[in-house]
């Protein structure tokens, strides 16, 4: 059945309801509701909840599930261990001011370039005492995280992003035509042309040396520090009922051997889940044994980690329900075949960013959204003799701005929980900076699309 224009009202009653009320997992809770409303009608109860089943039972999703409670537990294990003591005491030598840990902040987000969960999730644990120091909003934190995850996992050829990409559209036949040496040179030759997230890497490098404006909520937000000395608001506040770690006497050994192991698997075996378990029985066997804990501790703080992670797995599975709503009611085509009839040459590659952006904000799926419209995308721009390569790099745009903006996507979602503050609250802090990023992509793309047309 085609819903049309019915296929875009969950999506604005979650995203209006989110930025009234500021919850994120209610306003997706009762979008994917409405959304199965629409499709069921009065016996709407049933398949919702088939439906909320099926994207957790979902393997992919149960893997993000995963990923994100035990990377839970590993913080906490780091924090018992006063590993991060350790750290942060070489840390503060460094980085002496607030423009200091935030450039950090940035230099860690580009080195740990391999996968954006384990980017986020590593460089918030390191940082975010060290920018507390400092008297950096966490806001600000939040917002390097997002912006140096993603961003610099889309431009690096040597990434989990990377992979996944060059493996859809080298399935192309439009892009098999183009006789690429290599699904890697393909890539590489599209770098330059991913505009939104060299933006982005730009614009948060200006950030970190204070030659980019705080705007909106983050000026709100820095001045809250300046008056009350409070690096997150009130609303944050049960996020950090725990004390921070301030003694100095840990052994960075404890913090940064686990993280290098981490890396290392991740690199060796290209799979993050795997490599936080083996870190977590690394930890067993470099902590036990010297009495930095029990072992019964060790399991417990597996436990107590994981359950700190529950706010950020529930926004979480909300938003993989209604990305399962939203392709049951076809939104995706719904929205190619509108804008289909208005498309050139030369506008193609900017009307794909716009497309790519919304259906990703809208589902907060990105690699399930490129799934679906790269076999419609890449065909169309070959019938209407666009740009391939203009074209594939707007899907990358599109996605790693769908996923920035997103205020339940993974990426914001992962921000927020390493930088221990409310998810709408980086996701306010964040917007007016990714929406001058858009727009300066739309323009690049618009001016390429001609030049290259």
């Amino acid at each position: 059945m085609e819903y049309g224009a019915l296929t875009l009202i969950p999506i604005v009653f979650i995203i209006v309801t989110a930025i009234l009320t500021r919850k994120s997992f209610e306003s997706l809770l009762a979008g994917s509701v409405i959304a199965c409303i629409i499709m069921h009608g009065t016996g709407f109860f049933l398949p919702w909840v088939e439906i909320f089943l099926e994207a957790l039972s979902d393997p992919e999703n149960q893997w993000v599930i995963l990923v994100c409670g035990l990377f839970g537990s590993l913080i906490a294990l780091l924090r018992e261990s006063k590993g991060t003591s350790g750290f942060i005491r070489i840390g503060e030598r460094l980085c002496k001011t607030g423009r200091g840990a935030l450039l950090g902040t940035f230099v860690l987000g580009a080195v740990i370039f391999v996968d954006d969960y384990l980017n986020m999730l590593t460089v918030g644990t390191c940082m975010r005492p060290i920018c507390d120091r400092r008297k950096v909003p966490r806001e600000a934190l939040a917002y390097l995280l997002d912006s140096t995850g993603t961003p610099i996992c889309v431009l690096l050829p040597f990434s989990t992003w990377t992979a996944f990409y060059i493996s859809l559209f080298m399935k192309e036949k439009a892009v098999q035509a183009r006789g690429f040496a290599s699904g890697l040179s393909m890539y590489i030759q599209t770098i330059p042309f991913i505009f939104y997230a060299i933006i982005t890497v730009i614009m948060v490098f200006l950030f970190a040396m204070g030659w980019m404006p705080r705007i909106g909520p983050m000026k709100r937000a820095y001045e809250r520090v300046r008056k009350t000395g409070r690096t997150f608001s009130e609303e944050s506040g049960k996020y950090n009922q725990d004390t921070e770690e301030v003694k100095t006497d840990g052994s960075i050994v404890d913090f940064l051997l686990p993280i290098l192991v981490l890396i290392v698997i991740t690199i060796i075996s290209d799979d993050i889940l795997a490599a936080v378990i083996v870190t977590l029985a690394l930890c067993l066997l470099l902590y036990v044994p010297r009495r930095k804990m029990t072992f019964t501790q060790w399991s417990e703080l597996l436990i107590s980690g994981f359950c700190e992670m529950m706010p950020t797995l529930a926004i979480l599975a909300g938003a993989f329900t209604v990305a399962r709503c939203c392709n049951a009611m076809h939104l995706p085509e719904y929205v190619i075949s509108t804008v289909q009839p208005f498309v050139t040459p030369q506008t193609y590659p900017m009307i794909i960013f716009l497309v790519v952006s919304a259906l990703t904000f809208a589902t907060s799926s990105t690699w399930g959204i490129s799934t679906i419209v790269i076999p419609i995308i890449i065909p169309l721009a070959a019938a209407v003799d666009a740009n391939l390569i203009l074209t594939m790099a707007a899907i990358l745009s599109g996605s790693t701005f769908g996923s920035h903006a997103c205020f339940y996507s993974d990426a914001t979602v992962l921000a927020s929980a390493a930088s221990r503050i409310e998810n709408m609250e980086h996701a306010f802090t964040q917007i007016p900076y990714a929406a001058i990023g858009a727009a300066l992509t739309c323009v690049c793309l618009l001016v390429s699309g001609f030049m290259m047309g």
